[in-house]
């Protein structure tokens, strides 16, 4: 075996595994979020979470590519509709997830606005429309990405030098030039401007912090010293968001060089996916690591335990 294959046979294990653990995380999250939502009135934060937890499972187990394969084998599906399905629903649940986070900014930071400012004019108009919302976001991923399913087939014997592998056995068939520049404009500036908003509404929570400490600090009641619900889920935002830029681009950056060289690398792709697999491994651990709700049932449960 040549080093490269066994850098490459090396990556996929460690890739197995974290979304081993990704999976894990977010079904126990999942579970709690539907409890949650179906034992109490649900809150849109709950909703939220809930979708964007669905969404990273099936982004961790497309992404891993272990059971659709499976399933589409057992089936005996031919491999370019295997290639074409796996595509594009892994493209349709990254959209999603950079739109469902976006949304998790824009509602925290209208959340926590105060009175005085013109985002509280919002704060009941969020919670009545946000169905619509998703039902929005859904929709425009759902088609937006539905050309992806022409460009996309199973690999052959045949020798193309236009086309380019996306895994071992799915290629890219060659675009015009114009079209590739166009789709590669339009995705881009449409996640430019999902992280300037993310970007914008962190900054936005990070003065409001600030300057709610800074009174804090001239009151001497211990229970204005206390972190507040909100306090807490406003700094597990903007460390969901944190980690989702830092994480967006390093993905970006790979992915488009890619794209624009038209080349392909085993372990270079590994590598893709393991960096576009640590944000839905990391989202859940966040969640559980911050939610009081989260904490207090798992050490009940430890305690029936012992």
């Amino acid at each position: 075996m040549s080093p490269k294959a066994f850098m490459s046979s090396v990556l996929e294990n460690v890739l197995y595994i974290q979304a081993g653990l990704g999976v894990l995380a977010n079904m126990f999250l999942l579970f709690f979020y539907s409890f949650t939502i179906l034992g109490h009135r649900p809150k849109p934060m709950d909703l939220m979470s809930s979708q964007l937890t669905f969404i990273h499972i099936m982004m961790l187990l497309t992404g891993a590519d272990f059971w659709l394969t499976d399933i589409f084998e057992s089936l005996n599906i031919e491999n370019y509709i295997k290639c074409k399905a796996t595509f594009y629903i892994h493209r349709v649940l990254r959209s999603l997830s950079i739109c469902i986070t976006c949304l998790l900014s824009v509602f925290q930071a209208v959340t926590i606005s105060p009175r005085s400012s013109l985002l509280a004019n919002f704060k009941h108009k969020l919670k009545k429309y946000m169905i619509y919302a998703f039902l929005c976001i859904w929709s425009l991923n759902l088609s937006f990405h539905s050309n992806l399913i022409f460009y996309v087939g199973g690999f052959t014997n045949v020798s193309e030098t236009n086309q380019m592998k996306v895994t071992e056995s799915c290629v890219v068939f060659p675009m015009n030039y114009i079209i590739r520049g166009l789709f590669f404009t339009v995705t881009t500036s449409r996640d430019v401007f999902l992280v300037a908003v993310m970007l914008t509404t962190s900054a936005y929570m990070v003065i409001i912090l600030f300057r709610h400490q800074r009174q804090c600090k001239h009151l001497h009641s211990i229970s204005h010293l206390r972190a507040s619900p909100e306090k807490k889920a406003t700094q597990t935002i903007l460390l969901l968001v944190f980690f989702f830029v830092v994480i967006y681009w390093v993905d970006f950056i790979m992915s488009s060089t890619s794209f624009l060289v038209w080349m392909y690398d085993p372990v270079v792709l590994t590598i893709q996916k393991f960096v576009m697999n640590a944000y839905p491994t990391i989202t859940p651990l966040v969640h559980i690591s911050s939610d009081k709700r989260i904490i207090n049932l798992l050490k009940i449960l430890q305690l029936k335990c012992y």
